[in-house]
């Protein structure tokens, strides 16, 4: 079985100059929700074993804080160009580019592909739109490798956000 955790990146500092949009850091309250949605995972023992983030800043300041909250070597954390502003179809080929020995893959990136994603991958998701710091973990029984993701069939298995008051949505 394969899992999948989608995160869009925490809230950043918004876009103006001198900044280009990748260097925009997470703000303070970013950062505290990126630790909040790590140490839930800590919880509910959901540690990934790989971690492939965009390049920008803010989802590799996200990144970073989530590994440290789960105990995951932040150097090893893969930046993937292919996942900056990517649309659906980009991050299902960096998704299915990596290792089948990786269980559960943690994907790092922005909105509105992760959306996109999501809704593609499993329709009946509700949200509309991912808020910052969401989280959305996809369980595929019947894929062996992260290629398999493109034609198998997901079943929600997680899903959280910052502002979230109530315990995550856990299906095990």
């Amino acid at each position: 079985m394969k899992r999948l955790l989608l995160l869009r990146h925490a809230k950043a500092a918004p876009p103006t100059a001198p900044l280009t949009d990748s260097a925009r850091p997470l703000v303070e309250r970013g950062e505290r929700d990126a630790r909040r949605i790590g140490e839930r995972l800590r919880e509910q023992r959901l540690r990934p074993r790989l971690v492939v983030t965009s390049p920008a800043a803010r989802t590799v300041q996200t990144a970073r804080l989530i590994a440290a909250a789960v105990d995951y070597p932040s150097d090893e954390i893969t930046l993937e160009d292919r996942l900056y502003l990517a649309q659906p179809a980009a991050i299902v080929n960096v998704i299915a580019a990596q290792s089948a020995a990786a269980e559960t893959l943690l994907v790092v990136g922005h909105n509105p592909g992760l959306s996109e994603l999501v809704h593609e991958l499993l329709s009946e998701f509700d949200v509309d739109d991912l808020p910052t710091g969401a989280i959305v973990g996809l369980d595929y029984a019947d894929a062996d490798v992260w290629a398999q993701i493109a034609v198998a069939s997901p079943s929600l298995s997680y899903y959280d956000f910052p502002k979230n008051l109530r315990a995550p949505l856990v299906r095990r």
